[in-house]
């Protein structure tokens, strides 16, 4: 068998192995786009002033790259009402106390009160780098899952919160 024929083989056999490799692809970007990867709300017993309590608690960066510690949880200290905690890391910020938190949503803005001085274990904590915040009347006015928008004065001008947290938050109200 000539040479150029052997050639044009191996040529062919390859150009499938390119064919079934587009195909493949083609099949899995398909799958991706029609079938997404889903992100679940992810609440769990946390212990909180001593006691064991269902929680959301996320870490998120702000516009500046710092961490904080976002948790959302149900306090028995406030009627079982769904309070936001603040932590800031790595611990050497202090948070003035009262201070409002500023929370909005496209058109919409919140003020949510500051609850920290109430809860006797953060009112002695001399490392003041905690806040909480009455995270209820803003949840209750929610109806969608939409991104949110953190500040509070003097500590961060915005912190972004991604709508999976904010399922995360709805579904600790409803429990």
């Amino acid at each position: 068998m000539p040479l150029w024929i052997l050639k044009m083989k191996k040529i062919t056999k390859s150009n499938k192995n390119i064919f079934f490799k587009g195909i493949l692809s083609l099949l899995l970007l398909f799958s991706f786009i029609f079938n997404p990867l889903r992100v679940f709300a992810e609440v769990a017993e946390t212990e909180i002033n001593g006691e064991l309590i269902n929680s959301s608690s996320e870490f998120l960066r702000d516009l500046d790259f710092e961490t904080w510690q976002l948790v959302a949880y149900k306090s028995p200290l406030y009627d079982n009402k769904l309070i936001l905690r603040i932590i800031g890391y790595p611990g050497n910020l202090r948070i003035d106390h009262p201070t409002d938190l500023r929370v909005e949503s496209g058109r919409k803005q919140w003020l949510l009160d500051d609850k920290t001085l109430l809860n006797e274990e953060l009112a002695n904590d001399g490392r003041q780098a905690a806040a909480e915040f009455d995270l209820y009347e803003l949840i209750i006015n929610l109806d969608k899952n939409r991104p949110l928008r953190l500040s509070l004065s003097g500590v961060f001008s915005e912190l972004p919160v991604p709508p999976f947290v904010v399922k995360e938050w709805r579904s600790l109200n409803s429990i």
